[in-house]
């Protein structure tokens, strides 16, 4: 199951500040950052917790390789992918319906 991490009301990240906090992250799991547009803006993004079972599929493999293209492979802290959150839960959703049969929007 992918879980969404969306901004609190008060409009900070729940993973901001994991300095202050240990943020804990699921076995078998791993943190990303989509980018969005990153057009430079302050808007930090949308953070999502992605099944390491999904990161050998095709879909989400070029997703990685266009993060290595645009970022390089030292970034540090969680994964940056550039792509809006819209287009990663679609290739999220055909990745998942192709390694397990099921869809995250169900």
């Amino acid at each position: 199951m992918m879980s969404w991490k969306r901004k609190t009301s008060s409009g900070e990240s729940p993973f901001r500040g994991a300095e202050k906090e240990k943020v804990v992250v699921p076995r078998g799991h791993v943190p990303m950052l989509l980018a969005g547009g990153d057009d430079g803006g302050d808007h930090p993004g949308e953070r999502v917790l992605v099944p390491v079972r999904l990161l050998s599929d095709p879909s989400v493999a070029a997703l990685l390789d266009m993060a290595a293209q645009r970022y390089g492979y030292g970034q540090t802290g969680v994964l940056r992918v550039p792509c809006d959150a819209g287009h990663f839960r679609q290739v999220l959703d055909g990745a998942m319906h192709r390694r397990c049969g099921i869809s995250s929007s169900a």
